[in-house]
């Protein structure tokens, strides 16, 4: 089993073919889909036939109810705290063909209890793994529950990886606490954005070196560019296939799906790379940040 720890939210996806026209207007495909970091990894990973079990929050309403319906029937276990008075968190993905940008209100998502993430935790298993979303550590809100998952795995006997999530939000709260949170994890995921920020300026193996000072194992993700791994045995640098892109929404998430399922299931750093590749190829070559219904 893999333990999934952060948002689930509403995405409300803006599809735009050229630059936004700031003041006037600018033609666009819109659709509202389930969407979050942790949300999506955790359905990349039911995707791929890996028992998994979501810990988010949502507001005791409508979209709140929708999200973990689709979760659910796209075969994700949901250990999900609904909160009344609340309202389930949203983000605006502006997306064209190379980039997006988000505009973000977590919602209930910041207000995730660490109580329910520690009582989830402590009552999986022995021999599983925790996967914990950035954004609960990179907002204060959230940051108690994101530090009691670290805690409450740390006394079991599991795997912990952690996803650096947001280059911006990463810049606010300082490399140096960030690193200080996560130390020690089997193994961190980074994008080359947040590489910036965790280890300063160099190429991606020299990233992913200097942030094995802090952590197990490393692995930089650097797009249609591929990713690198560096952790105890050595470097495992892999390229990417190239492949059309449609919409780069979710790709991140999808590749940490594929390259956790591997991992966990016993493949090499180089194997469980290109595991994440062929995931994240995949997500690229759809709309949205999830998998296509089945």
């Amino acid at each position: 089993m893999i333990l999934v720890v952060g948002d689930l939210v509403t995405d409300v996806l803006v599809e735009h073919d050229g630059p936004i026209q700031a003041g006037s207007d600018t033609d666009a495909a819109i659709r509202v889909a389930g969407g979050g970091q942790a949300a999506n990894t955790a359905a990349w990973l039911a995707h791929a036939g890996q028992a998994v079990t979501l810990v988010a929050a949502v507001g005791d309403d409508q979209p709140g109810r929708d999200r973990v319906a689709e979760l659910a029937a796209a075969g994700v276990r949901c250990a999900v705290e609904v909160l009344p008075g609340l309202a389930t968190g949203s983000v605006v993905v502006l997306t064209g063909s190379s980039e997006r940008t988000m505009i973000t209100d977590r919602g209930a998502s910041l207000r995730l209890g660490p109580e329910h993430v520690t009582a989830v935790i402590t009552g999986t298993p022995d021999g599983g793994h925790l996967h914990l979303s950035g954004y609960p550590l990179l907002h204060a809100g959230s940051r108690p529950a994101g530090l009691a998952a670290l805690t409450a795995a740390a006394r079991k006997t599991i795997t912990v990886s952690v996803d650096a999530a947001s280059a911006a939000p990463l810049r606010a709260v300082g490399a140096e606490t960030f690193l200080a949170w996560v130390r020690g994890t089997d193994l961190l995921l980074c994008n080359a954005d947040e590489a910036d920020v965790l280890a300063g300026p160099g190429s991606p193996e020299q990233q992913a070196e200097r942030l094995t000072a802090h952590v197990r194992n490393v692995v930089v993700k650097q797009g249609a560019a591929g990713a690198v791994w560096a952790g105890p045995d050595g470097m495992w640098p892999v390229t990417a296939d190239a492949v059309p892109v449609t919409d780069p929404t979710g790709a991140g998430d999808a590749f940490a799906a594929g390259l956790l399922r591997a991992w966990c299931s016993g493949a090499s750093p180089a194997e469980a790379l290109r595991a994440g590749g062929i995931m994240g190829a995949e997500a690229v070559s759809r709309i949205g940040a999830r998998p296509a219904p089945r």
